[in-house]
């Protein structure tokens, strides 16, 4: 008997059929991949299926149970938990606090019984192999931190289906592992489980079976063993990707454009960084290395201790990211979604922030919407038009139109941090073309990844950073996954 069957559902939108006629099954002690592209449907079936959407026609069964889940409490009465892809978490609530949020322990007294709490807590966090404290306020915990609050909050509910949607995009390589550590503990215990990520890798590594969505539709299920990684592609898009990445390439001598030299703290090393005209300049490192920071305080989005910069050959001051912009530098930040987007905004909106073309003091609507819809048609964002919610875009499209705001600038110099993240492969060869295709008309890159194969893939030049210094500055054959990890974990070649 199934844990878990999906019937025949169906959900549309205005406009979109999200969901068309779906039917998946979960066993228990099962863990199923979900997969497929930025708005294939699959974290709309995960809504229906934990009753925060309604679906139009077909049936939810649990162990051969018809329910009609009306809101997300009639899901978790039946057993079913979701850790969203993004935190469902009070910041200034402690972990206790919000794992049992609106379900609060009390005494016989009607009081809250923060004591009971507290202890339920830590057992689940000894349950995880965590060690967190329960009394820590969410806004002073790390991002693995919250995602453990997160599974744990799942686990007090003792559900019996798990739903993780991208739960690795934010954990390093360790933190993922011990995520799954803790899965096949839950397997082991007959939770069933699906597991929505766009690393592909992981599936294999952690899931037993899979199914594929497509622009709504069920394309199919399948062993993980029994498909490879290419036909897994073909299926989530359409069509082959035979390369995700560009054509490797060999740049000739170039021009230095950018001489940076950074010094974060009083007591760590300076580095000196250099950007080349019309590279691409990976910056590696394991989390924590020191990559992020450097080019925060070089756009001057952070302060630093010193640091002095020289652009064209000239002197030059940043203070703030107003100034970098003014100097033709712009900054694509790791969240597109909190940092680099208004989310409730339109496409146009989020394009023309911080830019306004002014007719006696007036916003002129007909210019900016033409300029806006040859921006969208020059980066390929798929959208139905200038005056969508970006909120309701993809990740891949999202990531899109952060660009097109970027080329809205007279820009010389882009920073990609994290370019890809919570990206699906066909969305991420995208976005690989169009910053080669920046790259060909004199526009240089720097790009900050935790995707090996992505700076391997992407990358002219590459600098690892390890422990706040550079630690190596590699070229053509000496770009590979060996020669990086040797250098960002402080091994000697």
């Amino acid at each position: 008997m199934n844990l878990l069957e999906i019937k025949n559902v169906s959900k549309a939108f205005p406009g979109v059929k999200a969901l068309d006629n779906i039917n998946i099954t979960l066993k228990r002690g099962e863990i199923h991949a979900l997969i497929g592209e930025n708005g294939a449907g699959k974290s709309t079936l995960m809504k229906v299926l934990c009753g925060i959407y309604q679906p139009d026609s077909g049936a939810i069964f649990i162990n051969d149970e018809e329910q009609h889940f009306k809101n997300y409490r009639d899901a978790i009465r039946a057993g079913v938990g979701i850790i969203f892809q993004e935190f469902s978490l009070i910041p200034y609530l402690n972990a206790y606090e919000n794992i049992f949020l609106n379900r609060e322990i009390t005494n016989s007294l009607g009081l809250l019984d923060r004591k009971k709490m507290r202890q339920e807590a830590l057992r689940i966090f000894n349950e995880l192999g965590v060690t967190l404290n329960p009394d820590e306020q969410i806004c002073h915990l790390s991002v693995a931190e919250q995602q453990f609050v997160e599974i744990a909050k799942a686990l007090s509910l003792e559900a019996r289906i798990l739903v993780l949607d991208e739960p690795t995009a934010t954990l390093t390589p360790s933190e993922a592992e011990h995520l799954f550590r803790v899965m096949r503990d839950l397997k082991a215990k007959g939770v069933g489980m699906f597991f929505i990520s766009h690393h592909l890798e992981e599936i294999y590594e952690i899931c037993d079976n899979l199914s594929i969505l497509r622009d709504g539709q069920y394309i199919g299920s399948a062993q993980v063993d029994n498909v490879d990684i290419a036909t897994m592609i073909q299926m989530m898009v359409g069509r082959e990707v035979e390369n995700i990445y560009p054509e490797k390439r060999t740049l000739g001598p170039r021009e230095v454009i950018l001489d940076a030299a950074i010094q974060l703290t009083n007591d760590s090393p300076q580095n000196r960084l250099t950007l080349r005209k019309g590279e691409i300049l990976g910056l590696a490192g394991l989390v924590g290395s020191g990559r992020s920071e450097t080019i925060l305080a070089m756009t001057g989005a952070d302060k630093c201790f010193n640091k002095s910069i020289t652009l064209y050959g000239k002197p030059t001051t940043i203070n703030s990211t107003a100034q970098a912009l003014k100097l033709g530098i712009g900054l694509l930040p790791e969240s597109r979604k909190t940092q680099g987007l208004i989310l409730p905004f339109s496409v146009k909106d989020n394009i023309w922030l911080n830019k306004h073309s002014l007719h006696h003091l007036l916003i002129n609507d007909s210019q900016e919407l033409a300029t806006t819809n040859k921006l969208i048609s020059h980066v390929g964002v798929k959208t139905p038009d200038a005056w969508t919610m970006v909120g309701t875009l993809s990740g891949g499209n999202q990531q899109k139109v952060v660009i097109s705001r970027w080329l809205n600038h007279d820009i010389n110099i882009l920073v990609f941090d994290e370019p890809t993240r919570g990206i699906d492969v066909g969305a991420k060869s995208e976005i690989y073309q169009i910053m080669r295709k920046l790259t060909e008309q004199g526009i240089s890159i720097i790009m900050i990844s935790s995707e090996l194969p992505e700076i391997i893939g992407v990358s002219d030049r590459v600098m690892v950073f390890r422990d706040g210094s550079i630690a190596a500055e590699l070229e053509g054959d000496d770009i590979n996954s060996t020669c990086i990890m040797l250098h960002a974990a402080g091994n000697i070649i």
